[in-house]
């Protein structure tokens, strides 16, 4: 059966290579007593807009952003302009449901995207140069980077569009692309980025300290 991700438009072959920035930003905070993480203040905005500036200031221009919880008011408070914003019904069945939806969402996109960068939204600790030096290890349509934090693997990281069906068959739950990478381990290329970012999340009350303002 044909699916959306062998659907994916062409891209002009003389034109450099499109990596866009895909943003997972649906979680419903469960342990933060509901407060949809893309909505918590960081620097006096919601969340989810620093996460698409790291992103942009990263070096992608293309942005697809996954809601989920609160998708609607996230829409009217935050301000994303040009990113393409696509809701997950299924949010609440954890990050590997907004992963398909995501990477779904850029094998339509008319411009012809050649591999995905994936960001979390709870992680302000990864900024524009993670980002920048990942978005940098490209290397073709059947790309696999991640970021390494000391020789662990993180965010962001990178998946060629020729690797999308691959990934979205086997990301369930919680494990994102997980089991797909450590499959297919001997293809990723670990780009170090310990010396320019941290890697934490913001998962409970305590993490609330780590943003500002």
């Amino acid at each position: 059966m044909t699916t959306a991700h062998d659907r994916q438009p062409a891209r002009p072959a003389e034109g450099p290579p499109l990596v866009a920035g895909l943003l997972l930003a649906a979680g419903g905070g469960r342990r933060l007593g509901g407060r949809p993480k893309a909505l918590l203040p960081h620097r006096g905005r919601p969340l989810v807009e620093h996460a698409v500036s790291v992103l942009r200031a990263g070096g992608c221009t293309v942005v697809h952003v996954v809601l989920g919880a609160a998708a609607g008011a996230v829409r009217e408070r935050a301000e994303l302009p040009g990113c393409v914003l696509v809701e997950n019904p299924d949010w609440e069945e954890g990050m590997g449901s907004s992963l398909r939806v995501g990477l779904a969402s850029l094998a339509a996109d008319p411009r012809g995207v050649d591999a995905a960068l994936v960001s979390l939204v709870d992680q302000p600790g990864i900024g524009a140069d993670a980002v920048a030096r990942v978005r940098a290890a490209y290397g073709g349509r059947d790309a696999l980077v991640a970021a390494s934090y000391g020789g662990g693997r993180g965010h962001p990281v990178l998946f060629g569009a020729d690797r999308w069906a691959g990934i979205a068959g086997t990301a369930r739950g919680d494990r994102g692309a997980r089991d797909y990478l450590a499959a297919h381990r001997a293809a990723v290329t670990l780009v170090e980025c310990a010396d320019v970012a941290e890697p934490y999340d913001i998962d409970t009350e305590a993490d609330l300290a780590r943003l500002e303002g």
